[in-house]
This record gives structure tokens, sequence and C-alpha cells, in this order.
């Protein structure tokens, strides 16, 4: 674990948080901010929306997936808290198997049908106010999406490994995926122009990501994760 000042903080849970910030930079999110923003503010692509406007709609927007990702959390905890060790184990080793098979999708050695599907909820109401913001989140969440579904997947299968920590890891994934959406909100257009000078390196990021969270199975399944904890805080590092 990593000490905070006089607390242990789970390293898995940094894990899902960053997990979160590459759902945001994924391939099929960045380059759809523009009209992201442009649905959230209740303009046109072409239209110059307000500011507060924007990130308003983007904080309902952000708490509208985050809570979904919050219930599921405390889903996995009732469900799985009272496992005996053994399945604890047998969990651990699903999990990593699923998380492998996530990267290998996103290396693009095989494909999942699902998570090449979008499942897509209608949302009705009008553009630009705060209830349709909220719901369009909610269903970013529930609706499983190839721009973070193996991201998730994989932060789902953590959390079944550690359902005691399960709302934590939802709640920071969230909050990972969050963060970036309300910084393009109040900073919009400074934003934009970052991302579009980023997007150079998204040929990269499928190899990037695919190769860690091959890591991180391999670490799931053989229940090595404490040498994450080795890797970000070395000799007690603290942080």
């Amino acid at each position: 674990m990593i000490t905070i000042g006089e607390k242990m903080v789970e390293p898995t849970l940094i894990l899902a948080f960053v997990a979160g910030i590459l759902s945001f930079l994924s391939p099929c999110i960045l380059p759809n901010i523009p009209g992201f923003i442009a649905f959230l503010s209740g303009t046109t692509s072409k239209e110059k929306p307000s500011r507060k406007d924007t990130f308003l709609n983007s904080l309902f927007f952000v708490l509208g997936f985050s809570i979904i990702f919050a219930l599921m959390g405390v889903l996995l905890n009732t469900f799985l808290q009272g496992a005996s060790y053994e399945i604890q184990t047998w969990l651990s080793r699903i999990g990593g198997v699923i998380i492998i098979t996530f990267a290998l999708h996103i290396l693009g050695l095989i494909q999942i049908p699902f998570l090449m599907q979008e499942h897509k909820i209608d949302i009705k109401g009008k553009a630009g106010t705060y209830s349709t913001s909220f719901l369009f989140g909610a269903s970013f969440a529930v609706g499983w999406s190839p721009c973070v579904g193996a991201l998730l997947g994989s932060v789902l299968a953590l959390a079944v490994t550690k359902p005691g920590i399960a709302f934590g890891l939802l709640t920071l994934y969230g909050l990972g995926l969050g963060l970036p959406f309300l910084i393009v909100g109040l900073f919009t257009n400074q934003a934009i122009k970052v991302l579009n000078k980023s997007k150079v390196f998204l040929k990269y990021f499928n190899y990037v990501v695919g190769i860690l969270l091959i890591i991180l199975g391999i670490l799931v399944f053989t229940n090595n994760l404490t040498i994450v904890s080795n890797i970000f805080a070395p000799a007690g590092l603290i942080i």
C-alpha cells in the first residue's frame, strides 16, 4: 500500500483513477470532444457556448455516470464481501484472465463482439439542460461502449477480486474519467487546442494500454498486486 500522511492507500485505487483518465484519452472519445461539448451546451459545433453553461452541464454529465459507477461498486461489495478465501482466490484468477482478454482485444489480437457494439439509451429532452446532461451521463455509464468498454471492464474485474474496495475502485474510475471532462468544460477553447495537438499520440494509445493491462492481469491472476505498491512507493516512500 501507499502511505499518504498517516494513512495507507490501496495502490489499485490509483490504478482505477488512471484507468478513468485513459478512458477519456481513448481514440474514440478524444476526437469527439468538440461535438460532445456542443451537445452538452445545447449549441451547434460552430457556435460559442457559455463557459458557465458548458461547465455546469459537464458537471451534471459527470455526476450521472459517477453515481452509476458508485452503485456498481456498492452492489459488488454487497454480494461478494462475505466470500471465502478460496472463492476470492478463484475470483482473482478469473479476473486476471478477463483483464488479459480485454488487453488482447485492445491490442487487436482478438475481437470481443459485445465490446465492438455501442448500446445507446435514447435521451429525450432538450440538449443543454442539467437533467438531460445528467441522464446522458447515466446512459453513458450503462451503455457499454467501445470507447470505455475494455478499461471499465478491467476495473470491474479488479473490483470483483477486491469487493471490500469495490466502491472506491468504481468511484475513482468515475473521478478519473470525469475530471478531464470538467476541465474541458471549464476551459473549453484552450483544452480543445491541447487535445487536437495530442491526436498524434493516439496511434500508440492502444499498444501502451494493452501492454499495461496484460501486466495488471498477470498480477491479479497470480495474486501479486503488492508489486504495484513497490513500484509506486519503493522503500516505503511517502507520497
